[in-house]
């Protein structure tokens, strides 16, 4: 029998969908209508034999199986997408950045700021993913430079500073009652963050059960808009829309992050990129 083939677009919808947390968002993210989104997914589903999106509520959940199959999809693509620059070598000057999820939203920014400030003109690309595969890229060449949780990879890269860390819940979000536990939203072990939410509220003698995750930040973000529970978030930069900083529980200490460029990099691309994390995760006053 022929070996079953992954379709690239299809795959790119698949990404776009856990990224974006929706369908419809996934959509307008890529330019496309929403039912040739869910054709693509139709198409996985029908290579695979098995469902990878449900649909829950007005909302999407992914199976275990679409689980695995983001995780996969997102080393595909990136395969790929390098080795069509490096064949076509068709993006001229172009820096690839890449960062967890967490806090990206103020990462990329400041970072494609610093980044063409001393390479004018220079095009820049983006991957988000987990640290530990960003740091395998950047070894790997198809990153330049990645921000990351330190904790979350084995090459320890040079350290950048703390990322500041705040319980969000809904408004007006209350625990249940003491001894219940709380209940917690996380990303999919293994999570730096999830780790240090859980380590935390052991240590202040705080019982805890984690009652929703994702493999996703979008996916952790939507379920904690529901109301069942409580997620730890990057305190840099507005809160979540539809979340809000929640007091109620211990603080926890920033968590620390490192940068790394890859081997043969320039060094003042380097600087000004590592410079653009520090400063944003300098503690103010």
């Amino acid at each position: 029998m022929p070996q079953p083939v992954l379709d690239i677009v299809a795959l790119r919808s698949l990404i776009a969908i856990a990224d974006c947390g929706g369908f419809h968002r996934a959509a307008h993210s890529l330019a496309l209508s929403q039912s040739a989104v869910s054709q693509h997914v139709r198409r996985l589903e029908k290579t695979l034999g098995s469902r990878v999106v449900e649909r829950e509520g007005r909302g999407t959940r992914f199976t275990p199986e679409g689980r695995l199959l983001v995780e996969q999809a997102r080393r595909i693509l990136a395969v790929h997408d390098e080795a069509v620059r490096v064949l076509l070598d068709t993006e001229g000057d172009t820096v690839t950045i890449g960062s967890t999820e967490h806090a990206a939203d103020q990462f990329l920014p400041r970072l494609t700021a610093a980044v063409q400030e001393v390479r004018p003109g220079c095009r820049v690309r983006f991957r988000i993913d987990r640290s530990a595969r960003l740091v395998e890229a950047v070894e790997r060449g198809s990153v330049d430079v990645a921000v990351y949780v330190t904790e979350a990879a084995a090459t320890e890269g040079t350290p950048v500073g703390g990322l500041p860390l705040t319980w969000h819940a809904t408004p007006g979000w209350v625990p249940p009652p003491a001894p219940a536990p709380v209940p917690l939203v996380a990303i999919e072990d293994p999570c730096a963050i999830r780790r240090r939410a859980i380590a935390t509220l052991a240590a202040h003698g705080v019982a805890a059960m984690v009652v929703g995750d994702a493999g996703y930040l979008a996916g952790v973000l939507d379920v904690a808009r529901t109301g069942v529970g409580v997620a730890l978030l990057a305190a840099v930069g507005p809160a979540p829309d539809g979340l809000s900083p929640y007091g109620g529980l211990p603080s926890v200490t920033p968590i620390p992050m490192s940068a790394l460029a890859r081997p043969g990099a320039d060094p003042e691309t380097v600087a000004a990129a590592f410079e653009a994390v520090r400063d944003l995760l300098r503690p103010a006053g």
